[in-house]
């Protein structure tokens, strides 16, 4: 099951995709956790999401956790696909429950209350495709899942008796 869920090839297209995705990701993700780039913590996220959202706090957790952690996941390319699919579920949250009311486009004009699903949309197809082929080059699943003649464990050479 695990080898199933970390296979990747060495695909450099891919590891550069999961990487940028990753970064958006981790950075939107540092805001709600941690304040970084002007955002207002866990505490105040949480009190937004549960308090003016009416989200639910396991619900208000996850998706937290979803940006952070699977913005980290995306960044190593530690359980990929996992990675993906959190931030693939809070990307089809975030449009179902707040931006589709926006329509497609971004606020960039400032003329909206709020912001479209453009963003979502390809974020969502980013994870998805994530989801389907993995981590790609440079990443932890992929020095993982390699065939053992290329792994760590085949450098090692075993003690003489």
């Amino acid at each position: 099951m695990i080898r199933k869920l970390i296979a990747t090839d060495d695909d450099t297209a891919i590891t550069v995709l999961r990487l940028v995705l990753g970064i958006v990701f981790f950075a939107h993700g540092a805001q709600k956790m941690l304040g970084w780039f002007g955002g207002y913590g866990f505490t105040g996220t949480m009190g937004f999401f549960t308090g003016m959202m009416h989200i639910p706090a396991v619900f208000a957790f996850l998706a937290i956790a979803a940006e952070f952690l699977g913005g980290l996941g995306l960044l190593v390319g530690l359980f990929t696909r996992v990675a993906a699919f959190g931030i693939f579920c809070n990307m089809l949250v975030a449009v179902a429950m707040v931006h589709h009311q926006f329509g497609f486009f971004m606020n960039w004009a400032g003329t909206q209350k709020g912001e479209g699903f453009e963003f979502h949309l390809l974020a969502l197809a980013m994870t998805a495709f994530l989801m389907i082929r993995g981590a790609g080059a440079a990443s932890v699943d992929r020095l993982l899942s390699s065939p053992a003649k290329n792994s760590i464990r085949s450098q090692v050479r075993p003690l003489a008796a």
